[in-house]
Parts: structure tokens; sequence; C-alpha cells
């Protein structure tokens, strides 16, 4: 029997979702596990699995539309199932055919509180219909291509339609903007190529007086860009950070690494090194491997462990499980994969859930110090610097030595100074006698 696929919550508290694309086309069979639909978050690129074997009769939203979550999203049928007439079941299902323009309104719609991700009848909208550019000069686009459209100041019926039966579409507005910003020239360099998943750079007039001095572009935020804003700002504003800072002399942590590398089928890095040293430290002091809650300082038995890896869209937080449990070779493919699949936006939300403790290692760009905001609802973050030859003094000599610094981000409520500084000297010994981190 013929049901709705509606927007799943693939990320909890979420309210609304991009429907990226459609990995099964109309009328194709898809089978039990298969991804029916793939899913933009503010923080990943989810794949919708299917649950049971069946078939695509109709999608109702276009790719690339912002959709609310729980809102009708495509028909669905069993496997062989062959509607002659979808209006007529549409009708059936409580779902009248409506007019282009209203079709194209309701994919806004709000679903009640009891609707679930598939059911029987419910509400939709005709997508065929509001994917139409047809006669009478009306024209009709998403939601989403309407809003980029209008902020990039361009009239949508000048946008031409690539969309089902000439709908404009995300890709259009795009195509259309990027042509804007060739023809206009602006003279202030762009920040960087952006993913072809991100919004893209549009150029933004000033007034004539100061235009010559004030030429700029706008990069519009990306859905994970702001996610990580609001999420940063509200931990700056709520939860009282204090910092410590350490030196290590990291010369015999560099020596295990050539050991580890040389022949090994996996390549260890620094960063791989400092994470199991931060999993040991958190280890051997519990009282680290914490968080704040409303009502309680909720005390975990296995060390997760974020990692911090930026890319084109945002800053991403993956999470090593059990690092503590977790060999150095191990550490190192599973920060390798995260980091392949954080720049092709195929992260799973629940690799980015969890975890009490974070590090971000801006030494690979020769940072040598810096504090880093702790990520909600973790209670600290470190921040790792890169490693230096420096004059440093061993037994009243004055000698050459390799250190690197750090910095320890803390959240006071959950977490006394004299636990964190433990802690710490904890984990800088663990880094100048590094055979302890591979105990």
């Amino acid at each position: 029997m013929a049901g709705i696929l509606r927007m799943p919550e693939v990320a909890a508290n979420a309210i609304e979702a991009v429907l990226q694309s459609w990995p099964i086309a109309e009328n194709a069979p898809y089978a039990t596990g298969d991804a029916i639909a793939t899913v933009e978050t503010e923080k990943a690129v989810v794949d919708v699995e299917a649950e049971s074997d069946g078939v695509i009769l109709k999608t109702l939203v276009p790719e690339g539309a912002e959709v609310q979550v729980g809102a009708p999203i495509a028909l669905v049928g069993e496997p062989g199932e062959q509607p002659e007439n979808l209006d007529a079941l549409l009708a059936e299902l409580g779902l009248a055919p409506v007019g282009p323009v209203a079709a194209a309104e309701r994919l806004d719609l709000r679903p009640g509180p009891a609707e679930s991700a598939v059911v029987d009848a419910s509400t939709a909208s005709n997508a065929s219909a509001a994917s139409s550019n047809g006669s009478g000069g009306r024209v009709f686009s998403s939601p989403l291509a309407r809003r980029l459209a209008r902020e990039a100041g361009i009239p949508v019926e000048k946008i031409p339609g690539t969309g089902p039966n000439g709908r404009i579409i995300r890709r259009d507005v795009e195509a259309a903007i990027r042509s804007t910003g060739t023809s206009s020239q602006p003279t202030a360099a762009p920040a960087g190529p952006a993913p072809a998943t991100d919004p893209v750079t549009r150029p933004v007039k000033v007034p004539a007086a100061t235009a010559a001095s004030q030429t700029f572009t706008d990069i519009p935020h990306s859905r994970i860009r702001a996610a990580v804003a609001a999420r940063l700002t509200e931990s700056k504003q709520t939860t009282p950070h204090f910092y410590l800072r350490g030196t290590a002399h990291v010369g015999k942590l560099l020596k295990l690494r050539q050991r580890l590398n040389d022949g090994g089928p996996v390549k260890i890095s620094v960063n791989d090194l400092v994470l199991k040293a931060a999993a040991r430290a958190h280890l051997l002091v519990p009282a680290m491997n914490v968080i704040w809650t409303p009502d309680a300082v909720r005390s975990f038995s296995s060390v997760d462990v974020s990692v911090a890896i930026a890319t084109g869209r945002g800053l991403v937080t993956p999470v090593l499980r059990s690092a503590e449990q977790m060999t150095v070779s191990s550490v190192a493919t599973t920060v390798k994969d995260f980091v392949e699949r954080a720049k092709a936006g195929r992260l799973r939300q629940s690799e980015l859930e969890g975890g009490a403790f974070s590090v971000t290692n801006l030494g690979m760009f020769g940072t040598e110090d810096f504090a880093a905001i702790i990520n909600p609802p973790q209670s600290a973050i470190l921040a790792v610097g890169a490693v230096r030859q420096e004059p440093v003094v061993k037994n009243g000599r004055l000698k050459a030595g390799t250190v690197m610094r750090v910095t320890l981000s803390v959240d006071h409520r959950p977490i006394d100074g004299a636990v964190a500084a433990e802690w710490m000297r904890v984990f800088l010994a663990l880094l100048e006698n590094p055979v302890q981190i591979l105990a």
C-alpha cells in the first residue's frame, strides 16, 4: 500500500534539513537498507535508509529544498506497485491535486506532532505541479531557490530552471550568482574556493561615493559554519573557561614516531600520538572525564575524544570512541578516515555527538600557542601548537631542545583547577616519556 515518506529528524532537536539528493529515481525499486534520500543537516550529510523493500512512486520535493522535519518528501509504495493515476492516489490519501503556486507553497507546511517518518495517510505537496514553469508567465521555484535569489538581488524570473518541468532549484540560482559574480569582477580577493555543496560567493554593491575603497564580497554562511558560530558563542557566554598552559620536550616523542613509521603499514602523525596521550591522561585522571549537566556532574567510564577537523564548509569534531582502548595505528586510521569523509561532507550524525574532551591542532600551520573555545556540552579542549627547536636549560646547561606548547581550556563548573593541573602534569609526562602512551 502506498504511503508517505517524511523528512526524518536525523539530528537531535533539528527543525529543518536540506534534501540534498535522491539516490533512487522515481519508479525505481529499492531494498531494505538502501539509501533512498540524502539529507544535509547543520553538521553532516546523512543517508536516509529504507526500513523495508519498496519503490519511490513520486518525489514531492526537489533536490536542494529546505524541508521542515516531518514534512512529506516522497510517495512510496510496495515492491512492484505501479498506480495508474498518481493524482487519484494522492487524493485518496487526502492530498487532492492543487494548482502549481499552491503546491509550491505547500512544500513549507509544518507537520502535526503525531506524524511519523512513513505513514499511509498524511498531507503532502504535488511536486510535479510545484516544479513547473508553465504557461501564463508564471515562474515556479523551490523555497530555497527563492531565498537565495532574493538575497543575491537576482529576479527569480530571470533565472532558467533545470528542475523537473523547468522548476528553478538551488543549482540554477547558484549558476546565476556565479555568472553575475564573474561579470562584476570584484577587486577584493575571495576567501578561497568552497566545495560545490556550499553557497557561492556573490558581489555586493556599495554606495558610489565609497565603492572605490569598499568593494567586497559576501560569502553566505554554510549550515555547518552557522551552527558552529551559534554553539561557540553560547559556550563563551555560558561556560566559565579557565586556561592552563604547558610546554613539553618532545624529542623522544618524535623518535618514537619515526620508529613506528619505519616500515609500518600505517603512518602515525604527531597528532595521533597527542590524541592517544590525552586519552591515557583521562584514564589516569578520571576526574577530568566529566561534563556538566543541569542536575549533576556526569562521569564517563570510557574516554571519548573529539578531534577537530577543518573543512571548506566549517569545523567538525568527530569522536574517537573508547580512545583509551585503541592502538596508535587504529587512532591514525580512524582519524584519516574522518578527515577524508569530513571534507566530502559524509560524516554520520552519530559520529559528531558525545565525548567530554576535544583536541585541536594548529601546529601544521606553524602556530606556536593558542587557546581554543570549549565545544559544549564537553568540559575541556586541548589546543596544540607547533613542534619547534628552541633554547632550553637542562642540568644547568643551555642547549637546543625540541618543544611543543599546549593550552588546556577547562569548564570550571565540573572541574577544579587542581584537577586540571594534575591532568596537565600527567599529559606532559606522557609526551616526554612516550613509551607509556603505548601501555
